[in-house]
């Protein structure tokens, strides 16, 4: 498929899927509960139309406004979150029919064909964006217990036999290229660029930490026992009230279960675990005796490969974990296949160089690093994106299940504040 028409193939799916997660909802839950971590689904909605027509149409196409009050309802770097709630939006059928005309003029513009390299650009840019928006409403619809969405023409998860996923892998050390390669068609500005850091040897688990290995932790009183917790880590515990996931409950006979969307749920064992956060995998990690990998770590794990000699790292790097292919089904939980994690030890198609799994996909995996520029660090157009986090937030890596494939590589970088406890984020440890 040629580049433009994979191009306008992506503006149709992103609208569909933005479509489908909030179809079923009431009116009333298109607004919901005003919280911290959630939009208004009716104002995000439009928030992603209002994105998309400020960068691909006017900005590199040069059209007017097709709403004079579109800037006052949805600009996000304007608008206090607070606020949001009342402002005076749209009704559905109007926010609906502004989703649409939008996204039409983004696909005649295509179609006209001779598009310029900022065209592409900023309709690419506007894609992700909404890509990012569609995995925060699985987020709030989690959070509010609601159903989980339904999606059409989903590929089936290849899921194999259950069982854990233990041990290391040993990384040479070695001198890696961090970030983005230079041929990478779309890149946003927090991966630019690569730039040579040496490594240490380490040793990172093959899988992420699971359930039955987070409930040992749960079970062994690691909330309560404060030699596991950081300074921070404890503040925000008491504060929280945290004495397991937040997702958690437990009943009769030391059953546990966990919620999944509006599904109460016996824990399964070999999954990873979900929604917990920086704070979290960092005292697991302490009662372990293992310690979060920082983001060169992970990155090197995922992209390295084994030079002539074992002991040390190749020059090269591979773009996924197994390599040059896009994601498929057999190599990544991505895009809302399973509706849901599957065992750490599935898809083993998607290993990496040094047996890494899943590294890519199931769950966003905390890091140990602080968000933070690259050497050369220039701003992109969308200038709120990256800068303005740097310093508050985390690095987590490698998606999710209801992340986007198109989205994802092993260079792709994401960051959330260390509390956060809605992502659907797991981690894995490195032996201290």
């Amino acid at each position: 498929m040629k580049r433009d028409a994979v191009l306008a193939a992506w503006v149709r799916d992103a609208r569909q899927r933005t479509l489908e997660v909030v179809a079923d909802l009431a009116d009333e839950q298109l607004l919901g509960p005003q919280l911290r971590i959630v939009n208004p689904l009716l104002w995000e909605i439009g928030h992603v139309t209002w994105f998309q027509e400020k960068w691909a149409l006017r900005h590199a196409g040069g059209k007017a406004p097709l709403r004079a009050d579109a800037d006052a309802l949805y600009d996000s770097a304007a608008i206090a979150h607070d606020t949001r709630w009342s402002l005076p939006l749209p009704s559905r059928s109007d926010t609906l029919a502004y989703m649409k005309t939008v996204r039409d003029r983004v696909l005649e513009r295509i179609e006209q064909g001779s598009l310029t390299e900022s065209e592409r650009y900023f309709i690419t840019l506007a894609v992700f964006h909404e890509d990012m928006h569609t995995e925060a409403f699985t987020y709030t619809r989690q959070t509010h217990a609601w159903s989980a969405p339904v999606f059409s023409g989903l590929a089936p998860a290849h899921l194999g036999a259950s069982w854990p996923l233990r041990g290391d892998v040993e990384i040479p050390g070695g001198r890696f290229l961090l970030g983005a390669l230079r041929e990478e068609p779309f890149v946003f500005d927090n991966e630019k660029w690569a730039h040579v850091v040496e490594v240490r040897p380490f040793a990172i688990a093959r899988a992420a930490v699971t359930q039955a290995e987070f409930l040992e932790f749960v079970e062994g009183n690691g909330y309560s026992r404060r030699e596991f917790w950081s300074e921070p880590g404890w503040s925000w515990r008491e504060g929280a009230s945290a004495e397991h996931p937040v997702y958690w409950k437990s009943e009769a006979a030391g059953r546990w279960l966990r919620r999944d969307f509006d599904q109460w749920l016996q824990l399964e064992p070999h999954r990873p675990v979900l929604h917990v956060n920086w704070w979290e995998a960092e005292a697991f990690c302490n009662w372990a005796g293992r310690r979060l990998p920082t983001e060169l770590e992970w990155e090197a794990a995922a992209a390295g490969q084994p030079a002539d000699s074992p002991k040390e790292l190749a020059e090269v790097k591979r773009r996924f974990p197994w390599g040059s292919d896009s994601p498929g089904a057999e190599h990544a939980n991505l895009g809302w296949r399973a509706m849901g994690a599957v065992d750490v030890n599935a898809l083993p198609a998607g290993d990496s160089a040094f047996g890494c799994r899943q590294m890519i996909g199931n769950v966003w995996e905390w890091t140990a690093s602080d968000f933070a520029p690259y050497p050369g660090f220039e701003i992109d157009p969308y200038c709120e994106y990256s800068q303005p986090w740097f310093g508050t937030h985390k690095v987590l890596r490698g998606g999710a299940w209801p992340t986007q494939p198109r989205l994802l590589r092993n260079s792709w970088r994401n960051f959330y504040m260390p509390d956060r406890r809605d992502v659907w984020a797991g981690f894995r440890t490195c032996r201290s």
